[in-house]
């Protein structure tokens, strides 16, 4: 019984698991940043090119848009 409990100490002291953690909650949270910038940036370009086709149309060019 007292190498069950020596074994349960070990293993609550032991903070390696703690580390993996810890790097695993910062990639998640900088993937979730990652996600909102190009969702962002992919909202805003997709506005610009918009506007550009139009002032292109408006023009008189040919536009083709997918």
């Amino acid at each position: 019984m007292n190498k069950f409990f020596n074994f349960g100490k070990s293993l609550w002291r032991d903070e390696s698991g703690a580390t993996a953690i810890e790097y695993g909650l910062l990639a998640a949270l900088i993937a979730v940043v990652i996600i909102g910038a190009v969702g962002t940036l992919g909202s805003t370009m997709n506005t610009n090119f918009g506007l550009v086709a139009s002032e292109l149309e408006d023009a008189g060019a040919t536009v083709t848009t997918p």
